[in-house]
């Protein structure tokens, strides 16, 4: 794939640094951490770093858990799932969590994407809760004691309430960032803005790191303000097996044969043995999967057109 932009040289940012130092200095045991991204942008390299260096008893938290929960899970790392959607996208179930829910291994809270992202939105606005009018989720109203009723004030009826989602870390993967963080995302838009908001800290993983100027020369692709980053982390590939749009395509090959893998304790062990802690980091994963998969996975170029915002 061509290079979109020239990356900058690294001396004097403070919020650069490595994603094994970023995870290492700013997740902790027992943290709640919001892996963000729908569909793509996923960011798997910084779930398989938190593998990698043993972190226990997290609360996972994320709209669609995706393999890298089910990984994370399979790992020990968790004690508990909060989720909306669980699945292997496309293809069944999460074998592993599902299988750890079922044994009463592992805690859960499940709710609507609706209900989770306006979770998502009352702990980035700071407040108490955030109502919703009623939808199709009456059924995990009386399975999940967070789903409550209050009056509204205005029309004396009756409006659903969820209370605030406040990471204590969100990590966010976007397509490219400039040193100080500030981050720009095309393509599907997820949460990546409410997680960051609403978490204590956040650790952003990039494609590129570009000029400040690049970032400031197309403003309203910027979704992450620097201000509320705390690391910044150059992890090209870093999605794979889910895709970042414009830079590589979604392994679904990867998606089919995690279901085969997940079947058995010993395959699971097996892959995370191998690709995993098999490897340094994200740059020696991408190595080690080869070059008929990136050829595989390699996208056509489609830039957009041009927009001039003018100048006075």
């Amino acid at each position: 794939m061509a290079k979109k932009t020239k990356p900058i040289e690294r001396r004097n940012m403070t919020k650069l640094q490595s994603l094994s130092e970023a995870i290492r200095q700013l997740l902790k045991d027992g943290d709640t951490v919001y892996a963000a991204g729908f569909t793509h942008l996923i960011p798997f390299a910084a779930g398989h770093e938190i593998i990698r260096q043993g972190k226990k008893e997290l609360t996972l938290a994320r709209a669609t858990p995706d393999l890298i929960y089910d990984q994370m899970v399979a790992a020990g790392c968790a004690k508990k799932v909060i989720f909306s959607y669980m699945g292997n996208p496309g293809v069944g179930s999460l074998r592993y969590v599902r299988g750890e829910i079922e044994a009463g291994r592992l805690e859960w809270e499940e709710y609507s994407h609706f209900s989770m992202i306006s979770r998502l939105q009352a702990g980035a606005t700071g407040l108490p809760f955030m109502p919703m009018n009623p939808t199709a989720a009456g059924d995990l109203e009386k399975a999940n004691p967070n789903y409550r009723k209050v009056i509204d004030p205005y029309t004396g009826g009756e409006v659903v309430v969820v209370p605030p989602l406040k990471p204590d870390v969100a990590i966010i993967h976007v397509q490219r960032a400039d040193a100080n963080g500030n981050a720009q995302i095309w393509g599907i838009i997820g949460e990546q803005k409410e997680a960051a908001f609403a978490a204590d800290r956040v650790i952003l993983t990039s494609e590129e790191i570009v000029d400040e100027e690049i970032i400031r020369s197309d403003p309203n692709r910027t979704i992450i303000p620097g201000f509320i980053v705390d690391a910044v982390c150059h992890v090209p590939y870093c999605a794979h097996p889910s895709y970042t749009q414009g830079y590589y395509d979604r392994d679904n090959s990867f998606y089919l044969a995690w279901d085969e893998i997940s079947k058995t304790p010993e395959a699971v062990k097996a892959y995370l043995d191998e690709w995993v802690f098999g490897v340094a980091d994200r740059a020696e994963y991408w190595e080690k999967l080869g070059k008929e998969v990136h050829q595989r996975l390699k996208v056509s170029s489609r830039p957009s057109a041009v927009i001039d915002y003018g100048y006075y």
